[in-house]
């Protein structure tokens, strides 16, 4: 499986941007996605999740501003509004959930990362 994110960028506080992660490849295996983001320093974090089913869970900094879904088996969106500074990061998807979702470690398959920077 493989997975390729797009559309990070920079972008004021207040503004918006909606990140995209197509996945190909054997897909059979696949029911939960999910974005995590890493900020310089820092280790990579949980932001979002989503079951094939819809099935939503969030981080509590983003809840009520970021939107994560799914438009097709192999593609979940993370729309990003009312951005803070605080949420400059690469941001990464994932796939293939083999633990608990809120652990980096649990996941098999990871996007290339995609920056987000949020000026003030």
């Amino acid at each position: 499986v493989q997975l390729q994110a797009s559309g990070g960028g920079l972008v004021q506080a207040g503004g918006s941007l909606r990140l995209s992660c197509a996945a190909s490849g054997n897909l059979d295996s696949i029911d939960r996605m999910g974005w995590y983001h890493q900020a310089p320093g820092k280790q990579r974090e949980f932001v979002a999740t989503v079951t094939s089913g819809g099935r939503t869970t969030y981080t509590e900094s983003v809840k009520g501003r970021f939107t994560i879904s799914r438009d097709t088996r192999n593609t979940v969106n993370l729309q990003m509004n009312s951005l803070k500074p605080e949420d400059t990061a690469v941001y990464y998807c994932a796939a293939q959930l083999v633990g608990n979702y809120r652990y980096a470690a649990s996941w098999g398959y990871w996007g290339q990362g995609t920056q987000v920077t949020v000026s003030q």
